[in-house]
């Protein structure tokens, strides 16, 4: 069976959700399908079942702007995101655009064409959907398989070996020695989760991040609900929430020295005076290079004031049948290790693209705008913001996208492609703008930004607004009818 539409946004997680909503609501004429891989929708919130699981943003801003968050917890937990997805969808009307259990194998660009020839498994059955743009909302991540860094010795372990993205539904941890591998959001959300019912965990790091204790509500927020009208307080609280990131991290950049001093003073009121600040809240990164995890109503601190929570800072020599030999010589019995040790970076939802049958080396491609790939037609990547809420920067890539869109038309052309002009003298940088290990280790699989032009790294909400609305979105683009 074959189907023809004129747009396929792949992906039914909050990147896919906004882009299709995007084309709904600014291309009214288009017809178009959203493909999800899964049995459900909702991405992240679907695939992500560990305890405690949670925003590692506010909700204001990693919500969908056309659907705005209004409870007034800002860090909401998983399952209260995956109904805020879902009600979303249903109240935009795009249930009957999506179509579960569609996972993209390939998707091969035919010039003679000049269209996209998707192949799809449709429940295990192959089925081939044309299109003449792809969106691609699959988020930068696999879906199927996991960071596994090798950890000398783990085949040894005779106990439980679990892993954050796939987690036992039957896992009964009560009464059971935990050790969680890792120093991120993921590691710092489960230790207070577990603690609860577990004998002991302890949250094995080999170097620190940096954790910022807020409240679950803040006061000015209730304040602003109390005494104003809906419409009026919902922008305010928006616009607090825009400008407060931004602002850490401008401040962490000029003035990296009193931000770290007073990160250190108030990491050290926090913590029991069993612990030591140095060396587990000393990170060896500046802040602002990294996500800054956040603890809310500082939970994480509160239960290392517990005796069935622990943190160690130490390198791990070997994993034997009963649990962990570090560095330093000590030893942790474990009943159960979880590896919160990151995500295996990997975009398109794994899916073989090619152009006119040639399979793409995306590592070796440069990215227009941080969405369009060099040389590739008719294709974008909505991919959020890494350091900041991961829904603003999907939400305004895909406005950015369809503004080409609308370019095209205007042109009267049927493919659009990204090329660099290579008297430019474009050199290479990072794609993502965190240092993270996992981004690190993705070096291979990921395109490469620029230092000019429309090749630029992305480097912010504002700007990238400022672009959509009165920017020049032609630059560099080919258009060809």
């Amino acid at each position: 069976m074959e189907e023809h539409f004129d747009i396929v946004v792949v992906g039914a997680g909050l990147a896919g959700i906004s882009a299709a909503y995007r084309v709904q609501t600014m291309l009214p004429n288009r017809q178009f399908v959203i493909l999800e891989a899964r049995e459900r929708i909702g991405g992240t919130w679907d695939i992500f079942k560990y305890p405690g699981i949670r925003s590692d943003s506010d909700l204001t801003t990693y919500g969908f702007p056309f659907a705005p968050w209004s409870k007034e917890r800002q860090i909401a937990n998983g399952s209260e995101i995956a109904d805020y997805i879902q009600e979303t969808v249903k109240s935009c009307g795009l249930e009957n655009k999506i179509r579960l259990s569609h996972r993209v194998l390939t998707a091969d660009w035919c010039s003679r064409e000049k269209r996209w020839k998707l192949t799809v498994s449709e429940n295990g059955t192959e089925v081939v959907i044309y299109t003449e743009f792809v969106m691609w909302g699959s988020g930068y991540y696999d879906q199927w398989e996991g960071l596994n860094p090798i950890i000398p010795g783990i085949e040894r372990f005779e106990g439980i070996v679990a892993h954050p993205q796939f987690w036992p539904e039957d896992l009964d941890y009560s009464s059971k020695r935990v050790v969680v591998i890792g120093s991120g959001a993921t590691a710092i959300t489960l230790l207070p989760a577990m603690s609860k019912t577990a004998a002991h965990v302890t949250m094995l790091q080999r170097s620190p991040s940096y954790i910022l204790p807020i409240p679950m509500i803040a006061a000015e927020d209730r304040i602003l609900r109390a005494y104003l009208p809906k419409w009026i307080s919902s922008r305010l609280v928006r616009w607090k929430y825009l400008l407060l990131p931004r602002l850490t991290m401008e401040l962490c950049r000029y003035f990296p020295g009193i931000i770290r001093a007073g990160m250190r003073r108030l990491t050290k009121a926090l913590l029991p005076v069993h612990i030591p600040q140095d060396p587990h809240f000393e990170p060896k990164y500046k802040m602002g290079e990294q996500r800054i995890c956040l603890a809310p109503d500082g939970d994480f601190f509160k239960c290392l004031h517990t005796p069935n929570a622990s943190i160690l800072t130490d390198t791990i020599e070997t994993i034997t049948s009963t649990g962990l030999e570090l560095g330093s010589g000590n030893r942790i019995s474990a009943d159960i290790i979880v590896t919160a040790t990151g995500l295996k970076i990997q975009l398109f939802g794994g899916a073989h693209v090619k152009v006119d049958g040639q399979i793409v080396n995306i590592s070796e491609k440069y990215a227009w705008n941080g969405t369009m790939l060099q040389d590739i037609p008719n294709a974008a990547m909505m991919i959020g913001y890494t350091s900041t809420a991961w829904t603003l920067g999907a939400d305004i890539m895909a406005q950015l996208v369809i503004k080409v869109m609308v370019a095209m038309e205007k042109r009267g052309a049927k493919v659009v492609v990204p090329r660099l002009d290579l008297g430019m003298g474009v050199n290479p940088a990072p794609l993502l703008d965190i240092n993270a290990t996992y981004v690190k280790v993705a070096v291979g699989s990921v395109p490469m930004a620029g230092d000019r032009g429309p090749w630029r790294r992305r480097t912010g909400y504002y700007e990238d607004c400022w672009k959509v609305r009165f920017g020049d979105v032609t630059q560099e683009l080919v258009f060809e009818s």
